[in-house]
């Protein structure tokens, strides 16, 4: 009985033991060190407020307690950041990319320039799902889609790039609702986008509710830019009375393409990745530290005061959403790619 008390004794010690390890293990790597998160857009915009909300918050929760950094990389609508995250970045777990989540689309539906294969990266979570709408300037003189849907010529609306809940989702509203309006892309982000708004050079944006309200909430308070149209399945609390894109879909196939090409895109839109190849053990850290920190009580508070939505999704959530967009089905693929070419 005795010996068998000791041999449970050291087996209990050795567990015990290697936990620790494990632990000490993370805690050195992480502890004195940078973790950069990099952004594919400019600053100012909606991408960069998050992940500086984030940053602030994020380090915390890391095994060490890190410094955590944002850097911006903008650049063909953040797919310079996306393509140097999977090609160039070390796949050290001190790197974290956020980019357009739409460019997982593009590349099904074979965008040129795309490097990276979206199933191949890890990925830690999303903090906020978009809850997309279109807001037009009061210059464009259109206060209602039904004057849009009515106006002889084509209203301009500023872009950052394919892949973009800018440009995507009114490429797909203009060839399923027939919405007239010109694209004019290549903006470094929304900041950029707002004062070519103010400038008069575009009339609006499609953009998410959330950061509408956070970065152009001037613009939205004083009614300088005018939210008529809402590209989301169900109408958000905040806009009870603003029409829902869908609804002015006359045929089933335009309904899908909605749904596929517009309303999907809310869950994948602000993913936070790392390199393919990341040690699965920083991959898990990363991860819980992101969802114990859009839980951050401080944050919410923060996230508040600046009108931003915190809505996350796992890491595993959000690779299975991708995954879904990679087995739609072809027919759907190829009307989705002559829309969106």
């Amino acid at each position: 009985m005795i010996k068998k008390l000791c041999y449970v004794s050291v087996l209990v010690g050795l567990a015990l033991s290697a936990g620790i390890s494990q632990l000490g293990a993370q805690e050195p790597f992480y502890k004195g060190k940078t973790v950069r998160i990099l952004v594919g857009l400019s600053a100012g915009g909606g991408y960069d407020v998050y992940s500086r909300l984030i940053a602030r918050h994020l380090g915390k929760y890391i095994p060490g307690n890190p410094t955590v950094i944002v850097e911006n990389m903008p650049g063909a609508g953040s797919l310079i950041s996306a393509n140097y995250m999977y090609k160039a970045a070390k796949a050290d777990g001190l790197t974290i990319g956020h980019f357009l989540g739409g460019l997982f689309l593009q590349q099904l539906l074979g965008k040129p320039g795309i490097e990276f294969d979206a199933r191949r990266f890890e990925f830690i979570g999303v903090p906020a799902q978009d809850n997309t709408v279109i807001g037009l300037s009061r210059a464009s003189n259109v206060t209602t889609i039904e004057q849009w849907l009515a106006s002889k010529g084509p209203i301009k609306l500023g872009g950052v790039g394919p892949g973009s809940a800018t440009d995507d989702i009114p490429r797909v509203l203009g060839a399923t609702i027939g919405i007239p309006m010109q694209l004019v892309s290549g903006y470094k982000g929304t900041a950029e986008i707002r004062l070519a708004v103010k400038s008069g050079e575009v009339a609006g944006i499609s953009n998410s509710g959330e950061s509408l309200r956070s970065t152009w909430r001037k613009e939205v308070e004083s009614g300088e830019l005018m939210i008529v149209l809402q590209a989301i399945p169900r109408p958000h609390p905040d806009l009870p009375n603003v029409p829902l894109a869908i609804n002015f879909a006359r045929t089933e196939e335009a309904k899908k393409l909605i749904r596929v090409g517009v309303h999907s895109y809310g869950s994948i839109a602000r993913p936070y990745v790392l390199p393919p190849g990341t040690p699965k053990d920083r991959v898990s850290v990363l991860s819980r530290a992101l969802q114990q920190t859009v839980k951050d009580s401080e944050l919410i508070a923060d996230a508040k005061k600046s009108n931003l939505n915190v809505e996350p999704l796992t890491g595993e959530e959000l690779e299975q959403n991708i995954r879904e967009i990679f087995a739609l089905e072809a027919p759907l693929v190829a009307r989705l790619k002559e829309i969106l070419k």
